[in-house]
C-alpha cells in the first residue's frame, strides 16, 4: 500500500515534503502550479516545479491548453527526486472550473487522453488527481468511471467528493470498489485520517492512499500507518528544514502542526 502526501496550496514545499518522506511518506506532489503560468515563464509557477532534493515528487499541473502544456513539455528539465507528471482533475475552484479546467475536467475524456499520451511521449511518468465529476449530476452518471477506464495514467487518484462539495461533507468511500474493478491502479483520498480505513482500503485492492490535512496536522501519521516510530523529533526537524521556505509556508504548517 502506498502512502502518498496531498498537494496542499501554500503548505507542501519542497521543506514539508521532505519532512514527510522522511516519516515514511512514498510519494509527495507539489502544488498545484497553472500551465499556462509555466508555459508563460512566469517565474513563481516555475519556482514550484524546482525539485531539490531525493524526496519523490510528482509535479501537479493544473489546466485545459494542450499547446501550453507542450511549451512546458519541451522546456521542463527535471530535479532530483522527480517521479512524473500529475494533472488536476480536482480543483473545485469557480475560477478554474470555468476555464475548464480541474474538476471541469473529468467528464473530458479525449482532452484528459491527449494530454497524458503528450506527457508520457516526452518520457514522464504521468498520474490523475481528480474528483468524482463537476457536481452531483456528473457523479450519478459516473462521468469518474468512464475517465478511469479509458484514460491510461499510470495511477488515479481519486478524491471521493464531487466538485460542489465542501470538505463537510463526508467523502464518499462507496465508488472506491467499482473503482478498482476497471483494473487501474486507484489511490483513495479524502477524510484519510486512520489505520482502519487504510487496511479496508487495501482489502478492496486500493493501490494506495493519499493524506492532506491529517498529514499536515500529524506529519508522523505516515509513520504509525506503516507501525514505525517517527524517530525524529517532527516539530524540532520541521523547524530546520523550513529554515529557508517562504515565511507564509512556514507560518501556515506550524499553525496547523496542532499535535506537536
Amino acid at each position: 500500500m502506498i502512502l502518498m502526501l496531498a498537494p496542499i496550496e501554500a503548505m507542501t514545499d519542497s521543506a514539508f515534503r521532505k519532512l514527510c518522506f522522511m516519516l515514511g511518506c512514498d510519494l509527495t506532489m507539489t502544488e498545484m502550479v497553472r500551465i499556462n503560468a509555466l508555459a508563460s515563464g512566469e517565474e513563481h509557477a516555475l519556482a514550484k516545479t524546482k525539485l531539490i532534493d531525493d524526496t519523490p515528487t510528482q509535479v501537479q499541473i493544473v489546466g485545459s491548453s494542450e499547446e501550453a502544456l507542450s511549451v512546458f513539455l519541451k522546456e521542463y528539465i527535471p530535479g532530483p527526486g522527480f517521479s512524473g507528471i500529475n494533472i488536476n482533475l480536482g480543483c473545485p475552484n469557480p475560477m478554474i472550473i470555468q476555464l475548464g479546467a480541474g474538476a471541469a475536467l473529468v467528464k473530458r475524456t479525449s482532452k484528459v487522453k491527449r494530454m497524458v499520451e503528450m506527457i508520457k511521449a516526452r518520457g514522464f511518468p504521468v498520474s490523475v488527481k481528480m474528483r468524482l465529476g463537476a457536481n452531483q449530476l456528473e457523479k450519478d452518471s459516473k462521468v469518474y468511471l468512464r475517465l478511469i477506464n479509458e484514460v491510461d495514467a499510470d495511477f488515479f487518484v481519486v478524491h471521493a467528493r464531487h466538485g460542489k462539495q465542501t470538505y463537510q461533507e463526508p467523502a464518499d468511500f462507496s465508488v472506491y470498489p467499482e473503482c478498482i474493478k476497471t483494473g487501474k491502479k486507484i489511490v483513495a483520498n479524502g477524510d484519510i485520517k486512520t489505520k482502519a480505513q487504510v487496511d479496508s482500503l487495501e482489502k478492496m485492492g486500493a493501490y494506495g492512499v493519499m493524506i492532506g490535512r491529517a498529514a499536515i496536522e500529524n506529519p508522523g501519521i505516515f509513520s504509525s500507518l506503516k507501525g514505525k516510530s517517527t524517530g525524529i523529533d517532527i516539530r524540532e526537524t520541521y523547524m530546520e528544514l523550513s529554515a529557508n521556505s517562504v515565511p507564509k509556508y512556514r507560518n501556515n504548517v506550524l499553525r496547523r502542526m496542532t499535535q506537536f
